[in-house]
């Protein structure tokens, strides 16, 4: 564990499972109304992904979650339902990301060497951005929530 409180993983049953958390973050475009998603563009990895990242010690997974969209995005939101919790594979290490759908508060973005970039774009386009097929299935469960059947 690295000084200052870095990464939460949980050993014993679990086997050092990495543990991280996030959210969808959403608005209602400024331009027409319709519904945007918040993706991240993080130059480590080229890759464009959810907002999200790893607990630090004894953190509450929503407030970790909170932070991480606020430090990745500059924007504060409103947490709303749980969704999926997503299980893989991280440089060998299991790890399990607890999202929620969040709505986008105020904030302005700045780049930084993490996330360099963020965009707004409708669900099919987010979903088609989108590198990895789990965090495409997040964008179907978002909408599952805000518009039930």
């Amino acid at each position: 564990m690295a000084a200052g409180g870095g990464a939460h993983t949980v050993t014993g049953a679990e086997g050092g499972v990495v543990l991280a958390a996030g959210c969808v973050l959403w608005r209602h475009s400024p331009h027409d109304g319709e519904l945007e998603i918040c993706l991240v563009h993080r130059p480590k990895y080229d890759d464009w992904s959810h907002p999200k990242g790893k607990l630090k010690r004894a953190e509450d997974p929503l407030a970790a979650a909170l932070r991480e969209v606020e430090e990745e995005t500059g924007h504060r939101c409103i947490p709303g339902a749980r969704l999926p919790t997503v299980r893989y594979l991280a440089q060998g290490r299991p790890k399990e990301v607890s999202y929620w759908a969040a709505e986008a508060a105020e904030g302005h973005f700045t780049p930084s060497r993490e996330v360099d970039r963020v965009i707004w774009l409708p669900p099919a386009a987010a979903r088609n951005r989108l590198t990895q097929p789990r965090d495409q299935r997040l964008v179907d469960a978002l909408l599952s929530v805000l518009n039930p059947a």
